[in-house]
């Protein structure tokens, strides 16, 4: 049996039953909390996490009905698994109108409530399935990604730039019966106009200059697999008809080609944007809009699931501390506090920048509050502080060419914020001085907003 790092909750007022179970539990390697009651139910459920609860239905003050009924106001999503006698048949037919997945008839042999159990719970959402997801509402919006990844329904993913509207789309992936196929991602925003139809949609040879050979595009890419359109609100409207007619006929054709391509893939969009605003704006093709909102998923900002903060925090820790040659780096309690009580306006994106600089400016084992540099946002224009990487570079295991890219990026971002400042903010006029399109412009400064280099 797999591991499962998240409990199993527990609730009935009996002493003998409620140890029987946790007998059963224990000798199964299932870890367990048992209460009493429904009161400490919802304490604990308030303070963290579990992957099921087991409850009784006949109970006093609070009943299992009731217990049910705040569970799903609290925690819509959170399996619940209620224990009834033959002669409360009524009240089991009750609590699965109100939302029980399922009840045990008492008595019941072990192994029933093992079973259930087991076709119930949560999925496994720690570092081991890709996530991690400590908050109750990270824990709701998994148990959420879990169910649609069990159809092929469209999934439209929205959510500040930043909270990682990729990692849903792929545990949706690695959760779905096309886990074994590929997950093929492409950023509408990153790729210029003129390339973007070729890069969708693939290419036959000689469709135009330079195209020497045929080129399979993404959709034939992500064929038995999932296709990933990130920020599918930034696509040319030129090339909105043509994807929504892909997504009705579930065939592409390739630039210059005669002959569909059936397709056989499952579609997830994203956007950082409020595309019913996009749509109001006629940026955004309506009917293009409710193909791909058949299944919404709002991700909520980083400071809407605090209790992911240090999670979080300690992975980037240990996934860029063994890239910079820092293992063994931890974070002090200060340090934690402080990660926590930030906004994070750049969501998980920012977290992982903080983490990284970090990494670089701590020499000792710990890092401290004065290694997070945790500074109100920079403006256009305003002076940036650099580190000389030279100072840093052994230290955080970064090669020459890595140190060379980096100077670039730095020297890119100034010049570009620099412009803008330049010209009061007016990005029509700082596209004609940086000679680059309005798109790319838009793009760069969503970087620099995520790594805090730049406020509206």
């Amino acid at each position: 049996m797999a591991e499962h790092s998240l409990p199993i909750l527990v609730v009935e007022d009996d002493p003998s039953l409620r140890e029987a179970i946790g007998d059963t539990l224990e000798l199964a390697g299932r870890p367990y909390v048992a209460v009493d009651g429904g009161a400490a139910a919802l304490k604990v459920l308030g303070e963290q996490a579990f992957s099921i609860v087991v409850s009784d239905v006949r109970m006093m003050p609070m009943d299992g009905i009731a217990l049910l009924k705040e569970i799903r106001l609290r925690l819509p999503h959170l399996p619940v698994v209620l224990m009834t006698a033959y002669a409360e048949v009524d009240k089991a037919v009750d609590a699965m109108r109100s939302g029980a997945c399922d009840f045990l008839l008492k008595p019941f042999e072990p192994q029933a409530l093992l079973a259930h159990i087991n076709k119930y719970e949560l999925p496994e959402t720690g570092e081991s399935a890709g996530v991690v997801a400590i908050d109750p509402v990270s824990r709701e919006l998994f148990a959420i990604a879990q169910r649609v990844a069990q159809t092929d329904a469209t999934v439209l993913l929205t959510g500040e730039s930043g909270v990682g509207k990729e990692v849903v789309a792929r545990f949706i992936h690695r959760n779905s019966a096309r886990k074994d196929g590929p997950f093929v991602a492409i950023n509408c925003a990153a790729i210029p106009d003129s390339l973007l139809e070729a890069t969708l949609f693939g290419y036959e040879k000689g469709a135009f200059t330079g195209a020497q050979q045929a080129q399979a595009g993404k959709f034939e890419q992500a064929q038995d697999g999932t296709l990933l359109l990130d920020e599918v609100t930034e696509m040319p409207m030129s090339l909105q008809a043509k994807l929504l007619r892909v997504l009705q006929e579930r065939e592409v054709e390739r630039v210059g080609g005669k002959k569909p391509v059936p397709l056989n893939i499952r579609i997830i969009a994203t956007s950082n944007r409020e595309m019913a605003e996009a749509v109001a704006k006629g940026v955004f093709r309506e009917d293009l809009y409710y193909r791909l909102n058949v299944f919404p998923v709002a991700i909520p900002g980083l400071r809407q699931r605090r209790g992911d903060i240090v999670a979080i925090a300690r992975h980037f820790v240990v996934e860029h501390g063994g890239r910079f040659g820092r293992s063994g780096v931890s974070l002090s309690p200060a340090a934690e506090l402080a990660l926590t009580a930030h906004d994070w306006p750049g969501n998980v994106r920012e977290l992982e920048n903080v983490i990284q600089r970090a990494l670089i400016l701590s020499t000792g084992p710990t890092i401290g509050t004065e290694h997070l540099n945790l500074v109100a946002k920079t403006s256009p224009g305003a002076a940036i502080i650099q580190v000389p990487l030279g100072d840093v570079g052994s230290a955080a295991g970064l090669t020459e060419v890595e140190k060379r890219a980096d100077n670039m990026k730095d020297l890119e971002r100034e010049h570009i914020l620099r412009t803008l400042s330049e010209v009061g903010g007016s990005r029509k006029m700082a596209i004609d001085r940086l000679g680059i399109s309005e798109r790319t412009l838009r793009y760069k400064l969503q970087q620099y907003r995520d790594e805090g280099f730049f406020k509206d």
